[in-house]
């Protein structure tokens, strides 16, 4: 019996072996099959993250870009409201001559390069426009050889009302308004 029973479970070891043989190909044949896919997903997961990394890229730089020009802006019209408030006639000259001289501070203030260091934005724009008084208006107008602008009284009588201009208006009244606009545009043409 003992020839049997070795032959009865040689028999069965060599079952087991085949029927884990043919397993183990199964699963390898199946890893098969589905790593391809999984290695095109991670192909295309990886291209969408390198993708949303140049976009949030794009996009850092374009917030700089934009808090840059905003912060330009401010700078811009903070110093043209000092210039206007001290009197400048000619703001965008002065502003051009001293904007290059003007920057903001770690701490949010607008300060400027002085001659004696760091100075206030409003220090600095009253010191530049005693430096170059030709930016502020003339303090007496006039001079030597200037007339005085006398206009003439504007006739009210002859005054013309837009709505009564139509077609098919009578003649006396075209002549009329003719002649209004003939005064006016004179006056308008010396400066009167």
């Amino acid at each position: 019996m003992d020839q049997e029973q070795e032959t009865v479970e040689a028999k069965d070891d060599g079952v087991r072996a085949i029927v884990r043989e043919t397993i183990e190909e199964f699963v390898k044949k199946e890893q098969s099959k589905t790593e391809p896919a999984y290695k095109v997903e991670l192909v295309e997961e990886r291209k969408r993250r390198e993708q949303l990394e140049r976009r949030l890229n794009e996009l850092v730089e374009e917030n700089q870009r934009s808090r840059q020009q905003a912060e330009e802006s401010d700078r811009a019209t903070t110093v043209r409201a000092e210039l206007q408030r001290m009197g400048v006639a000619k703001v965008e000259v002065a502003f051009k001559a001293i904007k290059d001289d003007i920057y903001r501070a770690d701490d949010g203030r607008l300060l400027a390069k002085g001659e004696e260091g760091d100075v206030s934005v409003k220090e600095y724009v009253s010191h530049s426009l005693n430096e170059n008084p030709e930016f502020l208006p003339a303090r007496i107008a006039g001079g030597s050889g200037t007339v005085a602008a006398h206009k003439p009284p504007v006739a009210s009588s002859g005054a013309v009302d837009l709505d009564k201009i139509r077609p098919g208006m009578s003649a006396e009244d075209a002549e009329r308004i003719r002649q209004e606009i003939v005064r006016i545009a004179s006056q308008t043409l010396r400066g009167a």
